[in-house]
């Protein structure tokens, strides 16, 4: 099993976090996640790495995989300033992650918090929530709950904000 979807569900379990999983050939994109996902129930997210214009405030932003975010939009919303995508030397730096993996699990290796995550609010209509466990060849499963009970033990700030 590769290391990065071994330390998220070394995590989840260690935690005492419930999950299901499964794993699947390579879905670096949305479009081609949509190949690989299984008819789980789970709402399935996209997940974007932003920076501010300073370079000195990182967000991770989830939302409905089904939906598009414009970053004008999203500065507008977010009230934070010009935004970026992060470079994938920051998205290792602060997530350990790289491109085409990018998942609120990757927190779990922001041990100072650095990164604020917002989330869309519709995906608290959501029963569960797919993300990539920091690996795009695997999909975890999270009721609501749970990802509520993940979020507050890796200690990064979070809010819920309306997206569109």
């Amino acid at each position: 099993m590769e290391e990065r979807i071994k330390t998220v569900l070394d995590y989840l379990t260690s935690n005492n976090i419930e999950y299901s999983w499964y794993t699947h050939d390579e879905a670096p994109t949305i479009e081609i996640a949509r190949t690989q996902w299984r008819a789980d129930g789970s709402k399935h997210c996209k997940n974007l790495f932003f920076r501010n214009h300073k370079g000195n405030r990182h967000y991770l932003v989830v939302l409905d995989c089904e939906r598009d975010l414009h970053i004008h939009d999203l500065e507008q919303r977010l009230h934070q300033g010009k935004l970026t995508f992060a470079s994938p030397r920051r998205m290792e730096q602060y997530l350990g992650l790289c491109p085409g993996s990018v998942s609120p699990f990757g927190l779990i290796n922001d041990t100072e918090n650095h990164v604020h995550l917002f989330i869309d609010e519709n995906l608290k209509k959501e029963e569960s929530l797919s993300f990539h466990p920091n690996d795009n060849r695997a999909t975890v499963v999270i009721s609501q709950q749970q990802f509520m009970r993940y979020l507050s033990m890796v200690g990064n700030s979070y809010e819920f904000i309306e997206l569109y």
